[in-house]
């Protein structure tokens, strides 16, 4: 038999394998996993001794649902239990209709891995997690959460993002703006250059809305043609100029025409686009109605020619007069 031999640090040879490293095991963190609610799949690290979760502000880990408690539950880090992993236990806090574990309501409970937790309707799984593990919770929420085409946020990421800037808007007396946006006749762009032209417009287009809003800004693809953003602490103003700078880089914008893979020559085509703008708290302080108002504002725009910005209160007359007219 033939031992493969090898040296150590001081030259000598030695028979036998060679050694493999050893690595210590990766720590496990304790994270909630969201299985159902506003934010599924994505991981929320426990990263302090006490955790509380609840509706109000003040909660370390904010549930947007009427039927949680304002400070509903408190997760508290123990001491590592035997085999250096770290132990949770939660407690309810006095909670209106209590926190359950497994099914079951809990005055206080001992945690462990792949507990289920219900709080109000939102269902959290508990779950000891290294940082391989929880990367990959992060990513598979992203694929949730965004559109696959555009990398935008979904429809219902958007509503849950919304909710929660409207609260905190309200907590601290801070303005923001929500822009709906709709490709004007972009029927005609599938009909002549079919859907996967179309598609491909539709992915550029995601881009240069992210590119024309400022970084924290939230925009989201609703479907279609029609996408949606709101703008973090922003009066009429500022989402006016925002709103037009979409509008112009959309309208400066030479899309493609041909595939690339085509043997077709070159070609470009010209799209414009339409937005309505709604604010808060001006508007309205609810975010589904600011959502609606700018909607409304967005098919004035589209009865008035398209490829104009309007905002929900008509005294704002500049988003009114007539654009130059659309180059071709």
């Amino acid at each position: 038999m033939n031992n493969t031999r090898n040296e150590n640090e001081s030259g000598k040879t030695q028979s036998g394998p060679p050694e493999r490293p050893t690595h210590a095991p990766a720590q496990r963190r304790p994270v909630l996993v969201s299985i159902r609610g506003e934010q599924i799949a994505a991981p929320i690290p426990l990263e302090r001794r006490e955790v509380v979760l609840g509706r109000a502000i003040e909660a370390d880990v904010r549930i947007s649902d009427h039927r949680a408690s304002r400070l509903h539950a408190r997760i508290v880090i123990e001491d590592t239990a035997p085999g250096g992993e770290i132990r949770c236990r939660i407690f309810d806090l006095g909670s209106t209709n209590g926190t359950l574990v497994n099914g079951t309501l809990v005055t206080e409970s001992v945690l462990t891995d792949g507990d289920k937790i219900l709080i109000g309707d939102q269902l959290f799984r508990f779950e000891m997690l290294d940082d391989i593990d929880r990367e990959f919770q992060q990513q598979v929420h992203r694929l949730l959460a965004h559109d696959e085409l555009t990398g935008l946020l979904t429809s219902k990421s958007f509503f849950s993002e919304l909710r929660r800037e409207a609260v905190r808007a309200a907590a601290e007396s801070i303005p923001f703006c929500v822009l709906m946006m709709d490709l004007d006749y972009f029927k005609e762009v599938n009909d002549r250059y079919g859907h996967l032209i179309g598609s491909q417009t539709l992915e550029i287009l995601g881009g240069i809305i992210k590119q024309a809003l400022r970084a924290g800004d939230v925009a989201a693809r609703f479907g279609g043609e029609e996408f949606a953003a709101f703008l973090l602490d922003a009066d009429y103003a500022q989402a006016l100029v925002a709103a037009e700078r979409v509008r112009a880089a959309v309208e400066e914008q030479e899309f493609p025409a041909a595939r690339a893979d085509s043997a077709a020559a070159a070609e470009t085509l010209r799209i414009t686009i339409s937005i309505g703008v709604a604010a808060f708290p001006d508007d309205s302080t609810d975010p589904i109605e600011l959502v609606e108002l700018a909607d409304s504002a967005l098919y004035r725009a589209k009865r008035n020619g398209r490829n104009r910005i309007c905002a929900h209160r008509p005294s704002l007359a500049a988003t009114e007069k007539p654009l130059p007219p659309r180059r071709h």
